[in-house]
């Protein structure tokens, strides 16, 4: 006898099987989590070869953690994806990157949308193609309504020029009398960042083991956990994401103050 086809999960379904496997509370995870998505050329060199190839299934890569990060309704996801000094690597591998944001925005807008994803470049403009401003906008415009997960890619962006930016916007306003010297505060420089709007990342992942930030989400990354990952994004996976997520979540986040530790006397000992 012919077997009868399973019904697709709904979203509630779907939210719920994700936390299963997760086994943490909704309250325990990160609202934002930063991804520096490392190691795409030298996963592809292992594997002799070119670092094109790399992009091309780190480009895949993303579409599985946007989909979980969507499915436990995180609020945002930001992605690095090409840095202001990224465009003095060979010039086939920076064209090679182009046409990926290309082909990826289009092939992924449907995905989106059945996920609820919102979409939004973080970034300076000036220097893209038109061919990617125009899938940039076109993406954003045809998720602008999504309530669910914010994904954020970060494109010719850097967090030097990012301030940079904002302080001379802020100067512009302080010269036309707009703000005074009192008015300026944390909150003004936030506000004038490219992710206005948004919070703070609770949890910055790198893959490929480096131990460094590259110029990433500086200011907005100064109270959030840092998880390192030693595989290269090719190889982050889902189960990745989550032992990612578990590891924020044994964290105590003080911001500075002092938590209380438990009492060593009053704990267990062993026999």
């Amino acid at each position: 006898m012919p077997t009868q086809a399973t019904a697709p999960l709904s979203k509630a379904e779907q939210t719920e099987q994700a936390y299963a496997a997760l086994g943490l509370p909704r309250d325990a995870l990160p609202r934002h989590i930063a991804v520096i998505m490392d190691g795409n050329g030298r996963w592809a060199n292992r594997l002799g070869k070119a670092r094109t190839y790399g992009h091309q299934q780190g480009a895949k890569a993303v579409r599985a953690i946007v989909t979980e990060a969507a499915r436990l309704e995180l609020d945002v996801l930001t992605l690095y994806s090409f840095s202001v000094e990224n465009w003095a690597r060979p010039r086939e591998e920076v064209d090679c990157l182009m046409d990926l944001y290309v082909e990826y925005l289009v092939k992924e807008r449907e995905q989106m949308m059945a996920n609820d994803v919102r979409f939004r470049q973080i970034g300076r403009r000036e220097g893209l193609s038109a061919p990617v401003l125009h899938e940039l906008d076109e993406t954003a415009r045809i998720t602008a309504n999504n309530t669910g997960l914010t994904l954020c890619l970060a494109i010719n962006y850097g967090s030097r020029a990012e301030i940079l930016d904002a302080c001379k916007t802020i100067a512009k306003k302080a010269k036309h009398g707009e703000l005074g010297p009192a008015d300026i505060t944390e909150q003004t420089i936030s506000d004038h960042l490219y992710t206005c709007g948004l919070p703070d990342p609770d949890l910055l992942i790198r893959t490929a083991g480096e131990l460094r930030v590259s110029n990433y989400l500086l200011w907005q990354i100064s109270y959030a956990e840092i998880y390192v990952a030693d595989v290269c994004w090719p190889d982050f996976d889902v189960e990745q994401f989550r032992t990612a997520l578990r590891a924020y979540a044994g964290r105590t986040r003080k911001f500075g103050a002092v938590v209380d530790e438990p009492d060593e006397s009053s704990l267990p000992t062993e026999r």
